[in-house]
């Protein structure tokens, strides 16, 4: 057999999503480009939007497909994984597994998180291969599952670690047994060289081989972690009283308490740190708990029950009194309430949300939204991407632990040396280098920022936040001036009809014309001269044309009507001196304005509509709240000069941008940031989008439209303007807990150090200071469940995801 055959690379297989082809011409030239590389054979398929790769992976990179894809002018979407990560002690060994993770062919970004030991890896869908993930992590020595978003497979995951848990428990006992009695001679009981041996031994080569092993998986990766300084730390001491044991005077002192002890001592540490790590998780926790197992839905002329994965957009879902809503859903029949954090009325027509608890009625409803698409799910991954995410900060952490092992391991060489050919005492220089190896801990580094950052994001859930990464964190603590668009922020955004002023024409003819004029609008002022003409007949809309920020246009019936702002009519040539007096009086009141007029013969003025808008009951105490923490705040409107200073005085508001359109929100935003500003916007419609984004935080209203929660770095899960000020204030809370971690784990270091080579430490001392770092750090960012949002009483509790939350899409625009 020839030889060259037996070894030849097989052909690696790929199937690439491509995006933006339209035509047969897009395929060809796909194929074409993909194709030129050498070694490779593509097949496109312009149906599937699929490219079907066959290539040599000696001679192509993987990554050059994609390449070759974007060059002919097309895109390979990007897709995320995520893995469990076991194996990993102190922050060098997240450095390490992220490097492993980078340098898999397709992975464009890699984050692991050493509290929550989980990896975010985003790649080249179609190329990244969680296989390649999995065998780069193993590579590294540390174990990888891949977390699917399979319920029973990611429930199988954590009770594997809950075994392992208990697998450690039993060992830490056994540690704790043997090495107790070690402590004996410190009390002036000599215990025999041979029993001291005996009862070490186990300890070092049994409960702590799991250190040796992570020092051999550090050592073959050509870096340290703490899992080297430990074992070599407890290795130096134990092998040193063996000698003095076999070869030193009889009698003579023996330091099998400085390894065994200080093993015992750091497998509680990180024990009770495993422990402390699995209460930052509890609020996600308690956010899934609330998806529901299964879900009766209408099949095949019968109810029948099936898996909540089962359900498609589109079945019918029974719901009985009592149950919990299984996905996403419309009402199609039957009344009943369910619990939103308070119960909720709901009939034919209205939208309930998977997760919620159905009261005592029946319903059925027709499922929109499963799986990752629902609510519940949207909510978790948002919650689950601020927590894997760094901010800025840790990068510095990052770098510290990447050079901090060769350090310690400098030191305790320096420390030993120096006591023996200095001073002259050989065993003060093993004493001084095993405690130097044992205080050291880089675990306490590499906890301080995701341990706050996972317990502030889920506190900060509980109380209806969503914040969407470590960025935003980081950037709304340092917040001074905070935006409020005005309609559906600071007011309700369900606007009615109070006064109506006419001029040449009756009440109803004014009505009836306004309201068939603005059938084509979803605009809220649109909606609140519906409501006030219900139950008049209209006449046919012709046509209709939206002029955003100032009106609309429209052809009712043989007359053309134009209803708008000042702007508006001034355009269309349309004179306001017969009513000039009256919009002064509504709009001192807080009223906005619409005028009506008729262009058919020629601009005559028809009369006024005006519109109240009626603010937020929370507004005045959220505006109140945000004064308190030292935070400016401006009211961002079209409303007129007048309309916008009533509201801004009812709510205590500090200053007034008025008449500003849709388009120039952003302008104002960044006119603030010029003049020193960091600023927060506040908005829940499409055209808040621009200035969500052009904000130092966007902070989206759950109840506005999808594009401005997308845009926004915070998402308020109900329309509550106090939300805002408690968003500020939880990321203060949560960034002073970083910086207070990351503060003691340095001081630790840098005093404890020194200490140890000076032998003013102990092992066993340090062994226990050092165990005693990580847990203070995790137990540290633990107070933060202590935070309690402002003015809301019952915010402890999880926020059900049925709080109308990244569902309902308002269209906000017009006069």
């Amino acid at each position: 057999m020839n030889t060259a055959e037996t070894t030849a690379i097989e052909p690696r297989h790929v199937v690439l999503p491509i995006e933006g082809m339209s035509c047969a011409t897009c395929a060809g030239r796909v194929e074409r480009a993909i194709s030129a590389l050498p070694g490779v054979r593509a097949t496109v398929n312009l149906a599937s939007e699929h490219a079907d790769v066959e290539f040599d992976s000696s001679k192509v990179n993987p990554v050059a497909l994609a390449e070759a894809v974007v060059g002919a002018g097309y895109e390979v979407p990007r897709e995320m994984r995520e893995l469990a990560i076991s194996g990993m002690s102190c922050a060098t060994c997240v450095g390490r597994v992220e490097a492993a993770l980078k340098r898999v062919p397709g992975v464009m970004r890699a984050e692991v998180n050493l509290a929550s030991e989980k990896a975010t890896v985003e790649g080249i869908a179609g190329i990244l291969r969680p296989s390649d993930l999995i065998a780069a992590v193993q590579n590294a020595g540390y174990g990888a599952e891949l977390l699917t978003g399979d319920r029973e497979r990611d429930e199988a995951i954590v009770a594997a670690e809950d075994r392992r848990l208990r697998r450690e428990t039993w060992r830490i006992i056994a540690a704790v047994v043997l090495s107790a009695p070690l402590l004996v001679p410190m009390f002036g009981m000599m215990l025999p060289g041979w029993l001291q041996f005996a009862l070490a031994t186990p300890v070092q080569f049994g409960v702590g081989w799991r250190f040796y092993t992570g020092a051999w998986r550090a050592l073959r990766a050509r870096t340290g972690n703490m899992d080297l300084l430990v074992s070599l730390g407890t290795s130096a001491a134990y092998f040193y009283s063996v000698y003095l044991m076999l070869a030193g005077p009889p009698g003579g002192h023996l330091y099998f308490e400085a390894a065994a002890v200080v093993i015992a001592l750091i497998m509680v540490g990180r024990w009770l740190e495993v422990r402390a790590k699995r209460s930052t998780t509890a609020a996600i926790r308690a956010l899934m708990s609330l998806r529901p197992a299964r879900a009766r839905i209408e099949r095949d002329g019968g109810e029948i029950e099936v898996p909540v994965a089962d359900v498609s957009v589109g079945e019918i879902v029974v719901v009985r009194p009592g149950g919990k809503i299984p996905v996403d859903a419309t009402v199609l029949t039957g009344r009943s309430e369910v619990d939103e954090s308070l119960p909720v009325p709901k009939a034919a027509g209205d939208k309930i949300t998977g997760g919620s608890i159905n009261g005592g009625g029946l319903i059925r409803a027709q499922a929109s939204a499963v799986g990752d698409q629902s609510t519940l799910s949207r909510i978790i991954a948002l919650v689950e991407h601020a927590q894997t995410k760094k901010p800025p900060v840790q990068r510095l952490v990052d770098r510290v632990a990447a050079v901090f092992v060769p350090i310690v391991l400098a030191i305790a060489l320096a420390a030993f040396l120096g006591w023996w050919l200095m001073v002259g005492d050989m065993t003060a220089g093993v004493v001084a280098a095993v405690s130097v190896l044992v205080i050291a801990c880089p675990c306490s580094l590499g906890l301080a920022t995701p341990t706050a950052l996972m317990v502030g994001t889920g506190a900060a859930a509980k109380a209806g936040i969503l914040i969407r990464d470590a960025e935003a964190l980081e950037r709304t603590h340092r917040l001074d001036t905070i935006i409020f668009d005005k309609t559906g922020t600071i007011t309700e955004g369900r606007p009615a009809v109070t006064e109506i002023v006419c001029h040449d024409v009756d009440e109803a003819q004014l009505l009836v014309l306004a309201a068939a004029a603005q059938t084509g609008s979803e605009h809220p002022l649109a909606k609140a001269v519906l409501m006030k003409a219900k139950g008049l007949s209209f006449p046919k809309l012709v046509d209709f044309q939206s002029h955003t920020g100032l009106g609309l246009t429209a052809n009712v019936d043989g007359h053309r009507i134009v209803i708008g702002n000042r702007r508006l009519m001034a355009e269309h040539g349309v004179s306001l001196d017969p009513l000039v007096a009256e919009p002064a009086r509504l709009e001192e009141r807080g009223r906005t304005v619409m005028w009506v007029a008729e262009l058919t013969t020629s601009a005559e003025l028809l009369g006024i509509i005006a519109v109240a808008d009626p603010v937020k009951p929370t507004a005045s105490d959220a505006v109140r709240h945000l004064h308190d923490i030292g935070i400016e705040t401006v009211l961002l409107t079209g409303d007129n000069e007048r309309t916008a200073a009533a509201v801004a005085a009812q709510v205590g508001i500090d200053r007034v941008l008025a008449g500003v359109l849709p388009g120039e929100k952003s302008n104002e935003v960044q006119r603030l940031q010029k003049e020193g500003r960091r600023v927060g916007m506040v908005g829940d419609g499409v055209n808040d989008a621009p200035a969500l984004a052009a904000a130092d935080v966007g902070i989206a209203m759950g109840t506005g439209a999808d594009v401005a929660m997308e845009t926004a770095g915070i998402t308020l899960m109900r329309g509550d303007p106090l939300l805002v000020g408690n968003a500020i204030s939880v990321s203060r809370a949560t960034y002073n807990k970083i910086r207070q971690g990351l503060f003691w784990a340095f001081i630790y270091n840098v005093v404890g150090l020194p200490l140890a080579a000076f032998g003013l430490l102990s092992p066993v001392i340090a062994g226990a200071a050092m165990a005693l770092s990580s847990v203070s750090v995790v137990t540290n960012a633990l107070l933060l469940r202590r935070w309690r949002p402002a003015g809301v009483g019952k915010a402890s509790r999880v926020v059900k995801p049925s709080d109308p939350a990244l569902t309902a899409v308002t269209q906000v625009g017009g006069p």
